[in-house]
């Protein structure tokens, strides 16, 4: 298969059907972009805006051909209108202190991650995650990758990890301290991205792939409002939210 973007033409394979993540009484199949090719940023921005996402150096996206349920969903940051409970976690978070940094090891990221994954997803596959894989899962060599800490004092309660792209931030991943649930950091995270692609001049944050059965991935839909690549485009989300 072959992917043609503005720049240039990228070839896809694909995987032999597998145990789906996210609905287990599924099976999937997942496209990615041939991994022997040079990709750059530019390329990645291509991508993405056709539905595709990264897993570290890795592009790729669904290719199930009896199933459409992970649609790559992205807030138009512009038109985006906060519910009340996100703007009383909003209110609630503004005690903390942010710092933005290259995409490089921290030993105090990589144990808070580790506590995150133990409490949050024990077994998912990922807890077992040493230094390199976890960089290797975070980064990639061509991606404009940044790390996002949230600190309350001295102590660090999140980190979050985001691509910025031509037109927007991508949401690669976000781990926060399991025992500050109260704050709702997770949500407080996609604010501040929105507020962050605001104030740099983007129009979207992209949240990767959203799944209305699947209940970990339902959150993305909460905030509106957003759209999802559907049959080629992007179409606006109507489903409402539980």
């Amino acid at each position: 298969m072959n992917q043609a973007s503005e720049a240039r033409r990228l070839w896809l394979f694909a995987t032999g059907t597998h145990e789906c993540a996210y609905l287990p009484e599924r099976t999937a199949r997942t496209l990615f972009v041939d991994p022997h090719t040079p990709l750059h940023n530019d390329d990645y921005s291509q991508l993405i805006r056709r539905g595709m996402r990264r897993s570290g150096p890795y592009v790729y996206t669904p290719g199930c051909p009896a199933c459409t349920a992970c649609q790559s969903l992205r807030i138009p940051v512009h038109d985006f209108a906060p519910r009340r409970r996100q703007r009383r976690c909003w209110r609630h978070n503004t005690d903390l202190t942010v710092r933005i940094l290259p995409p490089r090891y921290h030993e105090e990221h990589f144990a808070l991650y580790r506590r995150y994954l133990q409490a949050r997803h024990p077994g998912g596959g990922m807890d077992d995650h040493d230094p390199d894989s976890y960089m290797e899962f975070l980064a990639a060599p061509w991606s404009d990758t940044r790390f996002v800490e949230w600190r309350l004092g001295s102590e660090l309660l999140a980190v979050a990890v985001i691509d910025r792209v031509a037109d927007g931030l991508s949401a690669v991943y976000t781990f926060f301290d399991p025992e500050a649930k109260r704050r709702g950091l997770g949500t407080y995270a996609i604010l501040w991205q929105i507020d962050a692609a605001r104030r740099w001049g983007l129009d979207y944050l992209y949240l990767g792939y959203w799944i209305a059965e699947c209940s970990s991935m339902r959150y993305k839909a909460d905030f509106r409002p957003c759209e999802v690549y559907r049959d080629g485009d992007w179409q606006p989300l109507t489903q409402t939210p539980e």
